[in-house]
């Protein structure tokens, strides 16, 4: 009488279910439900143009502008419907055009370098060092060799420069200095917010930035004719006493025959969908930067993987996290695919094709040949996730743990 076994032959191998995450890294979370109440109301009166010929407008755009402007402790802003926009009406108002050459930190996002094109000037990129920052050697080099006019200085990532550091450089150089916040809502550098070091300030509020009004940028500047030119060319009409963060009419007068219409403005609706989220960004930076420090420690614990230590006086808001993958290009692109299939999804920036919005200085043709060695080294390990505000410390450990896994499958 024979028997049958009910084990496994000895040579089929058992495998272990690998654990998924079950929250998705790129969730921005609902918007406030009082938020949505003042949207609704707004949408019942139609007047969702921020500017308005009837009897009673209804004011949330220049409201939006006055409450950004008193945050940040700037004399002016101006709301826009995009943070390239804002970019770009920055360079705009500070006369940088065809033929200038504008510094820009190599390390970067599309929407950078287009909107020093967008103006017809040059874009000169900046090596960009193993902590993500701008190389300060560099940029002195640069600037004492080209005849420059602008640093376009992107806190990339919300990791900021010694801003001490930048504007020696710049005020030595005669570099006018626009900082790029789209990463740096509610940042600041020793006790001063990024935005107010620079002559102008640009700020995002797309959907995966600190405020969430699916597009939109605001401008700051504490100069009365860049802020009369950034509102006339932002397409104020002859509306512009309609806003409440505003330069004499004077000043405006000067300008409203010379500057042009580019039709950029912001919505009634944005802005409103803004104003409450304004008041929240403390609160949210306390959070996403509890969430970082969670990722950052488990991270480090991880052979293989280095996440560069954050400078005491840089008070960041942790939106997202960066680390170094310290390994072969081959190994690095198949840990991020595995990953990617157990939803933990890490965008990794040194691809040789450009993929979402996840790009390197030589995928935009543009610019011109340029040799970034030290950037290149540099972004050729550097990896990027987002950290929703609903990630919890069980998630951080499962993430811990894929990429662990996937490190030690790979390797």
């Amino acid at each position: 009488m024979s028997h049958e076994s009910n084990s496994p032959p000895s040579d089929m191998k058992t495998t272990r279910t690998k654990v998924v995450l079950d929250i998705d890294l790129s969730d921005p979370g609902p918007i406030p439900e009082e938020t949505i109440d003042e949207a609704v109301a707004l949408m019942r009166t139609g007047r969702l143009h921020r500017y308005g010929e009837f009897a009673r407008s209804e004011p949330h755009a220049a409201l939006l502008e006055e409450e950004f402007a008193s945050y940040l402790g700037s004399k002016y802003a101006v709301a826009v419907n995009s943070g390239g926009a804002a970019l770009f009406l920055a360079l705009k108002v500070a006369n940088i055009g065809p033929g200038d050459n504008v510094l820009v930190n190599a390390f970067n996002l599309a929407p950078v370098p287009g909107a020093i094109d967008h103006v017809g000037a040059k874009p000169v990129p900046v090596e960009t060092c193993r902590d993500f920052l701008i190389n300060l050697d560099d940029l002195e080099r640069l600037a004492s060799e080209n005849p420059t006019k602008a640093l376009l200085l992107t806190h990339m990532r919300g990791h900021i420069a010694n801003m001490q550091d930048v504007t020696r450089i710049c005020e030595q150089s005669g570099l006018l200095l626009i900082e790029d916040c789209a990463h740096t809502m509610g940042a600041k550098w020793n006790g001063q917010f990024t935005g107010r070091f620079g002559q102008l300030g640009c700020f995002s509020s797309q959907t995966y930035k600190h405020i969430n009004s699916g597009e939109g940028g605001i401008l700051i500047t504490d100069d009365a004719d860049m802020a009369a030119k950034a509102i006339l060319y932002s397409g104020s009409y002859m509306f512009y006493e309609q806003h409440r963060s505003i330069p004499s009419l004077e000043v405006l007068e000067k300008w409203k025959r010379q500057i042009p219409n580019y039709s950029m403005r912001m919505s009634n609706l944005s802005a409103c969908l803004l104003r409450d989220q304004l008041a929240r960004i403390p609160e949210r930076a306390r959070t996403w930067n509890e969430r970082y420090r969670w990722l950052e420690s488990r991270l480090n614990q991880i052979s293989g993987i280095a996440v560069p230590p954050r400078d005491p006086r840089e008070e960041f808001v942790g939106s997202s996290i960066q680390f170094h993958l310290n390994l072969d290009p081959e190994k690095i692109d198949r840990i991020v695919d595995q990953c990617g299939k157990r939803k933990v999804t890490i965008k990794w920036f040194g691809r040789k094709h450009p993929v979402g919005y996840t790009s390197q200085y030589f995928h935009w043709e543009y610019l011109g040949p340029f040799s970034l060695d030290d950037t290149s080294k540099t972004l050729s390990t550097t990896c990027d996730m987002r950290i929703p505000l609903a990630l919890t410390e069980q998630h951080a450990d499962t993430i811990a743990e894929i990429i662990s896994e996937e490190i030690e499958l790979a390797t």
